[in-house]
């Protein structure tokens, strides 16, 4: 993760980080059902967007 989109985080209310953090469940459900039909994907996404999710759990105090 690049500074820059941490810092860019830091803008966010409750509300808008509570739609990020459902928008990467999201994409995290979806490289899981790539995986699953053998497409080819990018593992290291699914340790990326994790992170970041709890990133932003934090930030809310969760």
């Amino acid at each position: 993760m690049s500074l820059s989109e941490t810092k860019n985080d830091q803008n966010f209310s409750k509300e808008q980080i509570k739609q990020e953090i459902l928008e990467l469940k999201k994409e995290i459900f979806q490289l899981k059902l790539k995986k699953a039909v053998r497409e080819k994907i990018k593992t290291h996404l699914f340790k990326y967007k994790k992170r970041k999710i709890a990133q932003l759990l934090t930030r809310i105090g969760y």
